[in-house]
């Protein structure tokens, strides 16, 4: 369990660098030029920012399988979904990486394409990432959803932590569905924001707390009736 919250806390930290920082600072929407500018005057952070990517894609994996067999036992069939959600998870973010340097190979490499049309492909891939992010979240929300709702079945982790990654769950999956469909609507703008909110709280929280405390007895586990749905 605390390996667990280390790989968890850690993962939050690569991801907040590599999807929150390093674009921000890289890509500028619309602006194909700029955004290579940008990237080739700062292949340091870009090469930063790939290689917490592969670290945050390696520790995913690890924590995955831990966490599935830490709640096994509570639901195989919740924990299996929770497990198979963020496996998805893991295949998308692989891919969205690969749309991440393909920018840098266009840019940096000999091609057949004029400058200009160059920079346009590149500002392609870095929207097409950003889009990859919204696919991947999905999952994700699927995995919390599952992974909440095991917390509540069992006596291994405070409820209220269940209830959080539960209720935040929606945040990441409404998200998703929301930038995909390129719906926009106000109201689901701020609805989003709350639940993201709620969702990072209690993420860091379960971290935190996995690292601090572990898990509970199992002695006062829910009957095999309800351990095996």
């Amino acid at each position: 369990a605390r390996i667990a919250g280390a790989l968890y806390l850690t993962i939050a930290v690569c991801g907040g660098f590599s999807i929150g920082y390093v674009p921000s600072q890289i890509v500028v929407a619309g602006n194909g030029a700029t955004t290579a500018a940008n990237l080739l005057d700062q292949l340091g952070l870009f090469r930063l920012g790939v290689l917490a990517d592969s670290a945050m894609i390696l520790l995913e994996i690890a924590i995955t399988v831990i966490l599935y067999q830490m709640f096994r036992s509570v639901s195989p069939r919740l924990a299996m979904i929770a497990m198979i959600s963020r496996l998805g998870m893991i295949v998308v973010m692989g891919f969205n990486l690969l749309l991440w340097v393909m920018p840098y190979v266009l840019l940096s490499q000999p091609t057949a394409f004029e400058p200009n049309d160059s920079q346009a492909f590149a500002q392609v891939f870095f929207e097409a990432h950003a889009l990859g992010i919204y696919v991947w979240q999905i999952f994700f929300g699927a995995h919390l959803l599952a992974l909440g709702w095991i917390i509540l079945r069992s006596q291994l982790i405070p409820h209220l932590l269940g209830w959080g990654l539960s209720i935040g769950a929606f945040g990441y999956l409404i998200q998703g569905l929301v930038e995909l469909t390129f719906t926009d609507v106000a109201a689901l703008d701020i609805t989003i924001i709350g639940l993201l909110v709620i969702v990072t709280v209690w993420e860091l929280g379960f971290g935190l707390w996995l690292l601090v405390r572990g898990l509970r007895s199992t002695a006062s586990q829910p009957n095999s009736t309800l351990q095996t749905v």
